[in-house]
């Protein structure tokens, strides 16, 4: 197995974070998860509490060791601790994306993970908001811009930006000043894997971009400003967890469930459908890539649809 240097737990791993930052594109997310749920399983393979403690040469040689049973049994363990379908789902997608990518450079002799089952994500509708609730949500944005605040003013574009176009909270955040085009109403979005799409947008969101850019903006550029759409108090880009505190912040002002920026996807993905567009059109909005994922919003249109019909139908 592969050296590994002195700040380095594991040589193969970081390695391996690289490929899935630089050739399959990941997300930091997805590359932190799939490192942590790794590292999980040399702890399990070495029979220690802290896989800090072993250095990188012992963890490279626990990867060489797993088996199959190994795996199966590391998979069992957890499921009876009672972890979640979701995360069990997510540590076999990890378990074999690693093996497979170790085997192919010929870091070791066999692919321990190659007949390994893939566990089944729960399958959960996604939380979607009422169409009176999303108007109130970006209703209470705007009012809440008369005091000139530009940070409310970013606020509010970026609520009518991730209703209008079912953009992930992460490509918002990675848009920048040359990516929107107001007069045509369209936004480029650089979503996972590197996969460019372009995606409309309405009258409101592009009324809330225009003020911002024209009033908000310009009071928070500084020299170390990039070219970044939405930017924070002092001038940097805006991240993350900004963006969430302010659709949280929001949905308290407004009074209604209080729904992390996610919801807002899924929202316009199921008011998209619920409105008659197609699922490969609403595929195309969103970037996944598979119509698959898509098809989960039909679910809940149907079930909205049936919890309408229960009542008000005389014959439910």
């Amino acid at each position: 197995m592969p050296g590994t240097d002195a700040n380095d737990v594991s040589g193969l791993l970081t390695r391996f974070e690289g490929y899935l930052r630089h050739e399959r594109g990941l997300s930091e997310n997805t590359v932190r998860a799939y490192r942590g749920d790794l590292l999980h399983l040399a702890t399990r393979q070495l029979g220690i509490d802290d896989v800090e403690d072993a250095g990188g040469p012992d963890v490279d040689d626990a990867f060489a060791t797993v088996t199959i049973a190994d795996l199966r049994a590391w998979l069992a363990a957890m499921a009876e601790a009672g972890l979640s379908r979701t995360t069990l789902a997510r540590r076999g997608a990890a378990v074999r994306s690693f093996y497979a990518w170790a085997r192919r450079i010929g870091a070791i002799p066999e692919d321990p993970a190659a007949r390994l089952g893939s566990a089944r994500p729960a399958s959960t509708l996604p939380e979607v908001l009422a169409a009176a609730d999303v108007v109130t949500l970006l209703d209470v944005a705007r009012a809440r811009c008369d005091d000139g605040d530009p940070i409310r003013l970013r606020d509010w574009a970026a609520a009518e930006l991730l209703y209008a176009t079912g953009m992930r909270v992460g490509e918002l955040v990675g848009v920048d000043v040359g990516d929107i085009d107001l007069a045509e109403r369209l936004v480029r979005v650089m979503g996972k894997g590197g996969k460019e799409r372009v995606v409309p947008f309405g009258v409101p969101a592009a009324d809330a971009v225009r003020l911002w850019l024209e009033g908000g903006r310009p009071a928070l550029l500084a020299s170390h400003s990039d070219g970044a759409l939405l930017l924070g108090r002092r001038g940097h880009r805006a991240d993350q967890r900004q963006v969430r505190e302010a659709i949280h912040a929001l949905c308290r002002a407004a009074g209604i469930a209080d729904v992390a920026p996610h919801a807002l996807r899924h929202t316009a993905a199921t008011h998209l459908l619920t409105g008659g567009s197609d699922l490969r059109s609403v595929q195309e909005v969103l970037g996944h890539a598979s119509l698959t994922t898509t098809q989960r919003y039909t679910h809940v249109s149907a079930e909205r649809l049936r919890a309408t019909y229960q009542l008000a139908h005389p014959r439910a």
